[in-house]
């Protein structure tokens, strides 16, 4: 990314994100289409979690909803590993027809500014479509550390069906301070380190529909990404109240000169 030329500065307020139980997060929104929706990000012992709005317009989901509801759905447990396969209950879309939606998606996740700051990502796996209906979950797990010949370092759910059209099949992350229930509305992400347990809740009513995925990032370390990201938001408040300020380029030369110490190419 050129620093000079990214997206206009992000503006942060303390907010609630209402999941399993109430913790504190920041939010961060801006007037950029780039940057558009509400993204929120939580930190639990050094493991950043963010969730991005809108990654998703709604003709984009029409669009991928339509492809999804024409598409071949087999057993989720060909794509799990040995112990995680005793615990998986859902559906997998397999059908070629879906690479022009798979990359559409993708292109809007990778496309997203905030997905970028936050993940610092050099690669994604190919998307997964999964399908959850009445009674399917994916017990917990932790995700494979290489895949399609990636180390992963960020997990990440794109939901695709509306909150309100199925019950259950919250995607609970874990951790040793307590448990997240995430349950986002349709077009909306949330992306967490993939060293993380985490599970499926069982769907009890209607259909859940997500793309997941997987991300190799340029910085391998969760609390670094999480730094960088803060520094990179600071220098983007400091450049909208300031413009391009003695301050606002100490500040760019530490996140350049961070980048070059961690960022593996």
């Amino acid at each position: 990314m050129v620093l000079e030329t990214a997206a206009p500065a992000l503006r942060a307020s303390r907010s609630t994100l209402r999941r399993a139980r109430a913790e504190t997060t920041v939010s961060i929104d801006a007037p950029s289409s780039k940057l558009a929706g509400i993204s929120n990000y939580s930190n639990k012992l050094g493991a950043m979690q963010i969730v991005i709005g809108n990654v998703l317009s709604a003709d984009d989901l029409a669009i991928v909803t339509a492809a999804l509801a024409r598409a071949h759905f087999v057993d989720g447990r060909a794509t799990a590993g040995f112990a995680a396969r005793t615990v998986k209950n859902n559906r997998q879309a397999d059908d070629r027809k879906l690479e022009t939606v798979r990359k559409l998606v993708t292109e809007r996740i990778m496309g997203n500014e905030v997905f970028r700051l936050a993940v610092r990502p050099k690669a994604l796996t190919p998307l997964l479509f999964s399908r959850y209906q009445d009674g399917m979950n994916y017990g917990s797990h932790v995700d494979d550390a290489l895949m399609d010949g990636l180390r992963t370092d960020v997990s990440f759910t794109l939901f695709l069906s509306d909150p309100e059209s199925y019950d259950g099949g919250e995607l609970v992350i874990e951790s040793a301070s307590g448990d997240d229930a995430v349950k986002l509305a349709a077009g909306s992400l949330v992306a967490y380190p993939s060293t993380a347990l985490h599970l499926v809740a069982p769907v009890t009513r209607g259909r859940r529909l997500a793309a997941v995925g997987w991300a190799r990032s340029f910085i391998r370390d969760s609390a670094r990404r999480e730094m960088l990201f803060d520094l990179d938001t600071a220098r983007r408040q400091l450049f909208a109240r300031e413009g391009k300020s003695a301050e606002y380029d100490l500040v760019s030369k530490s996140l350049a000169n961070l980048l070059r110490m961690w960022a593996e190419d």
